[in-house]
């Protein structure tokens, strides 16, 4: 049973963190539902459970405890992170820690502080984290909660107040741009040959390529096994030549031996917009949802859908021009049409680019 937060959530709290941990909020907006933020903790790691459960919802792991109306829910990540909430984004005293408009929920998350180097500078920072931690970047279990904060909000509309629990540092408020998150994958136990995956995907893009495409293998070049092995090698030459020899044979009959495709591509080139690559293989590391699946038990064939733009640099800036924003609007509305062709031809479970799990209607 999932359950919208109440709209008598306590106060926002003055502090949670003590001096050795980081304190982040993750601000969202009232239609987020406490089920949709568990899911995204087990999504991402493998031990998230409930502390304390928040009051009317069902969980999806056991907890020790239920939390009493509108008292927060404790969801650990880790040993060491927690995520406390949802609570009022106003304090007690009537003021609001810093957060964005919009924010009627917000959730207080601890964690270890543990940073490293400066960011590079000139570096891709699409997200913004470089510039909200100048100081040195997340490292370790923080680098791993901060990054799954950012994929959250990205999933649910939010923001994140990063640092909130020390006051030198910068005010800084992360609100992910969800239009940067193209890419998709088809996790499936139907494993499409070439022709048919193309003949899936030339019926939603006429301009699609198997990769697999190349030159025939002409042999080795004339003369090669008159050529030393090495610099300074001062080998019989007829010890050289059947050396050579025999190694082209073992290269013929590896080319020869009819070895079972396991892993291929799809081009799609977007002309001026860049290209979206196709890879198809098998897949052992799946999405953690996916692990207890039957199906899905051993592994699974993975439709990975990635874009490929022309300027790769500029895609990793956080402001980037009004140019590529269109290209990436396009890709993002391609990668979605292929998606839905692909897993409308091999089903299984669809999953964004953190790994998160979508609803194919949502496609």
């Amino acid at each position: 049973m999932s359950q919208a937060p109440s709209s008598t959530l306590q106060p926002f709290p003055a502090s949670s963190a003590q001096g050795h941990q980081a304190r982040h909020l993750l601000a969202l907006p009232g239609d987020v539902e406490i089920d949709e933020v568990e899911t995204l903790a087990v999504s991402r790691f493998a031990g998230a459970r409930w502390d304390v459960a928040p009051s009317g919802t069902d969980p999806l792991t056991p907890a020790p405890r239920t939390a009493k109306p509108g008292e927060p829910g404790v969801l650990r990540t880790s040993r060491h992170s927690t995520l406390t909430g949802p609570y009022s984004p106003w304090s007690a005293d009537g003021t609001n820690p810093g957060l964005p408009p919009g924010t009627e929920q917000v959730y207080d998350v601890v964690c270890p502080r543990e940073r490293g180097d400066v960011p590079f500078p000139g570096g891709g920072d699409r997200d913004g984290v470089g510039r909200a931690f100048p100081a040195g970047l997340p490292t370790r279990e923080e680098e791993r909660v901060i990054a799954w904060l950012v994929e959250v909000a990205r999933r649910l509309g939010g923001s994140i107040r990063v640092d909130a629990g020390n006051p030198a540092a910068p005010a800084v408020v992360l609100t992910p741009d969800p239009g940067v998150a193209v890419d998709m994958s088809v996790f499936s136990d139907v494993w499409l040959d070439p022709e048919a995956a193309l003949s899936v995907v030339s019926n939603v893009h006429p301009r699609v390529v198997l990769a697999t495409e190349g030159r025939s293998y002409g042999g080795p070049p004339q003369g090669i096994g008159e050529l030393p092995l090495y610099r300074g090698e001062k080998m019989d030459p007829e010890l050289r030549r059947a050396l050579h020899a025999q190694a082209d044979d073992i290269d013929i009959a590896a080319l020869t031996s009819g070895k079972v495709l396991d892993g291929y591509g799809l081009i799609l080139d977007m002309g001026v917009d860049g290209l979206v690559a196709v890879e198809i293989g098998g897949e052992e590391q799946l999405p953690l949802l996916l692990r207890n699946l039957p199906w899905a038990s051993q592994g699974a064939v993975a439709y990975r859908l990635r874009w490929e733009p022309r300027d790769l640099v500029e895609a990793q800036m956080e402001s980037p021009s009004f140019e590529l924003k269109i290209a990436r609007k396009r890709a993002a509305e391609l990668v979605a049409t292929v998606t839905r062709a692909l897993y409308a031809a091999v089903g299984g479970e669809i999953a964004d680019e953190a790994d998160f799990l979508v609803d194919p209607q949502d496609i």
